[in-house]
């Protein structure tokens, strides 16, 4: 049988694809709509701070005089008049409202009702000691992970079972609980670590591990599952035959593949450890921006209140702004779903 070369079809020569290219408008838009949105929940996070405190029952001019005082009494609205002329309660709250945005967009927080300093200046004086704790809590938890992960994942049945169990038995721990347990074993009983306050690392232990312990056990959890898919990867078997040991194949090739998980859920973990540093801080006696919230809490400090929970919620939202910015564009891929 001949074929007709004529009519024959042309074979379609290989095309090389090109890669899908992401234009910088689509990029640009997609930016900007995830900055409009952490924007709006700064503002939102600062607005219902206002509205709470503002509604709480009871007259903020009389607490402040009370507390400038030391005498806790009925006051006389000549007595009340300069306060609440100098901070402006004697406005309605709508427009106490307005001043209040008013100076975010000039970067003025205000000033402390109790303090009379500027909100800035009371946040400043204690954030260091917040970020060192926070920093030393991501790290203990990556440390205890990564080596719980190294140790137990894909060995005998009940040694994964068991340690998985453990991890998820710390990520469930509640961290205040956590926190006293500490200081009575390792700093009542055992007098390891001093009991409040402390400065130096021995001061740092125990908080830190407060902090760190349950978000180990978490972050194990979500990186478990990885650890064991990758062991079956041909790579690791490729490894394996040439000669690398069990624990080299672990740490060089399978924990880092691991990692990924955890690290997508870094924007997470920073903000929430920067929020649990206020239990460790008022468990331990600490300095730093958890004692000064509880403090301001309680003395109706409207100023100094919002202006840490708006840097909480910044700290959020930038973390996490930075990370969606990342994906955004290193993975083409994520263009229709991000």
């Amino acid at each position: 049988m001949t074929v007709d070369t004529q009519t024959a079809p042309a074979t379609t020569p290989n095309v090389p694809l090109q890669r899908q290219r992401i234009a910088p408008s689509v990029i640009a838009g997609k930016i900007g709509r995830k900055v409009l949105s952490a924007i709006f929940v700064v503002w939102a996070a600062a607005t219902i701070t206002f509205f709470i405190q503002t509604l709480l029952p009871g007259d903020r001019a009389t607490l402040l005089l009370n507390q400038q005082t030391g005498q806790v009494q009925e006051r006389t609205p000549e007595e009340l008049a300069p306060i609440n002329e100098a901070f402006g309660f004697d406005q309605p709250v709508l427009v106490q409202y307005w001043d209040f945005l008013t100076g975010l967009l000039r970067g003025d927080l205000g000033t402390s009702y109790v303090l009379y300093q500027p909100v800035t200046t009371v946040i400043g004086d204690q954030l260091v000691p917040t970020v060192v704790l926070t920093i030393t809590a991501m790290a203990i938890a990556w440390v205890l992970a990564s080596v719980s992960l190294v140790l137990t994942a894909r060995r005998t049945p009940w040694v994964s079972k068991l340690f998985s169990g453990v991890e998820a038995a710390a990520a469930a721990l509640p961290q205040y609980w956590l926190g006293i347990i500490l200081l009575v074993v390792f700093a009542l009983t055992f007098g390891l670590f001093p009991v409040v306050g402390g400065s130096g690392i021995h001061g740092l232990v125990l908080p830190a591990l407060t902090l760190g312990i349950p978000l180990a056990g978490y972050l194990a959890q979500v990186m478990r599952t990885e650890f064991d898919r990758t062991m079956d990867q041909p790579f690791v078997l490729t490894a394996r035959s040439r000669g690398l040991t069990d624990g080299n194949v672990r740490i060089r090739h399978v924990l880092r593949h691991s990692l990924l998980p955890g690290l997508s859920l870094t924007g997470w973990a920073v903000g929430a450890q920067f929020s649990a540093a206020v239990i460790a801080e008022n468990v331990f006696s600490r300095p730093g921006l958890g004692r000064v919230l509880v403090t301001a809490v309680n003395g109706r400090d409207l100023p100094v209140v919002c202006g840490i929970v708006m840097l909480v919620a910044l700290i959020y939202v930038i973390i996490n702004l930075v990370t969606d910015t990342a994906y955004i564009l290193v993975d083409p891929r994520l263009k229709e779903a991000v």
